[in-house]
């Protein structure tokens, strides 16, 4: 699904050298490359704090512990997406309210959210999926009307742009109040091994998840509120350090990909696309996926794996269906969509470094089985 191996071969030096430095230097902790890093990251995204973190799980937590939420608190989330969105919720003992999503952008159904808030309702997290920004407008304003905080899950769509309906351009990630996003080695900025940050505006806000991420420390034994220990180590963020400068060019070239696949793949009506378009910059395609609306995915996957094509299923369970998060708030007749993702949705692998031989190699077998 990924060739980090050929992305390595290109920025080996930058990397090597990284690595190097902190090896010599005894600073794996905390280091330079961790604060280098993280002016970088600010700077490209055009947000006043960035604070890394030790994963991009914690950065949802840590997110949330910093609004100070109570347990009961209700927080609105998409059903389609990873169960670490909701696992987060849970843990801090808040109320997570799982809402639909739309057809066509996979993201959070707006009529989904009005419908859900109550007077406990303290938070709205949109996922960015699969690196496609969700409509950031229409959320913003729902927070607004209802005073509620908006923490951005950023996870798939770092470097994905979203443009306001008064034409005015921020990274996703910069708009709610807080956002969190994962460095997994997959990520379109990927590190080496488990990474994550916090992003935000906001100068009180930034103060306080700094000392969550360090036991609550803002003084070395001093521990002035209740922290967790979750930092980005120096050697990943020296090898983030080395990828960040070819963070747009990585979202060009899976773009890229995205288009020939596209171009490829209309041609057969039983296979839906994602729509976008090449020369906006609202979708980074962390994942490329495709719905097959005859029924058969599930023996296109069983194909695809006999020819040695990697391929995977995003997601298979609603979040509503899992055990760990079921609930006798939730009704089948309120998942439609997600419900009809789950059967139909297929991710072909999405890649910087893909070509056009394995990519005619992939669109073909797929044409070929559902001709």
């Amino acid at each position: 699904m990924v060739d980090l191996k050929s992305q390595y071969e290109k920025i080996k030096d930058e990397v090597n050298a990284s690595i190097q430095d902190v090896l010599e230097n005894n600073t794996y902790i905390n280091g330079p490359l961790v604060h280098q890093f993280q002016a970088n990251l600010e700077k490209y995204l055009g947000v006043k704090h960035v604070i890394p973190c030790a994963n991009g799980t914690d950065a949802l937590q840590i997110a949330m512990m910093g609004l100070d939420l109570k347990p009961g608190d209700e927080v609105i989330t998409a059903d389609f997406t990873f169960a670490a969105t909701v696992e987060v919720i849970a843990l801090l003992q808040l109320t997570p309210v799982l809402v639909d999503v739309d057809l066509d952008n996979m993201n959070i159904s707006l009529d989904g959210i009005r419908k859900a808030i109550t007077p406990k309702t303290k938070a709205i997290v949109p996922v960015h999926l699969f690196g496609r920004a969700a409509n950031m407008d229409a959320i913003m304003e729902i927070a607004n009307e209802h005073n509620l905080y908006v923490i951005e899950d950023n996870a798939q769509a770092i470097g994905a742009n979203y443009t306001d309906k008064n034409g005015k351009k921020s990274k996703v990630g910069t708009i709610g109040q807080v956002a969190a996003t994962s460095f997994f080695p997959s990520k379109n900025l990927g590190c080496y091994g488990d990474g994550g940050a916090i992003f935000t505006n906001d100068d009180n806000l930034a103060h306080i998840i700094r000392g969550i991420v360090n036991h609550g420390m803002y003084e070395r034994y001093h521990h002035d509120v209740v922290g967790v220990n979750s930092r980005l180590d120096s050697i990943q963020a020296g090898v983030l350090k080395a990828k960040l400068p070819n963070l747009d060019a990585y979202n060009l070239a899976r773009k890229t990909a995205a288009k020939k696949y596209n171009e490829a793949l209309s041609v057969n009506n039983n296979i839906v696309v994602p729509s976008f378009d090449f020369n906006g910059d609202d979708h980074v395609f962390h994942q490329y996926v495709i719905r097959i609306t005859n029924g058969k995915r599930d023996a296109l996957l069983a194909h695809l794996q006999e020819k040695g094509i990697p391929c995977a299923i995003y997601y298979p369970i609603p979040l509503h269906s899992q055990k760990a998060y079921a609930d006798v708030r939730y009704k089948e007749e309120d998942f439609p969509v997600t419900n009809q993702l789950c059967k139909e949705v297929i991710a072909l692998p999405m890649h910087t470094e893909l070509d056009d031989e394995q990519i005619k190699f992939i669109t073909d077998t797929v044409l070929e089985f559902l001709k």
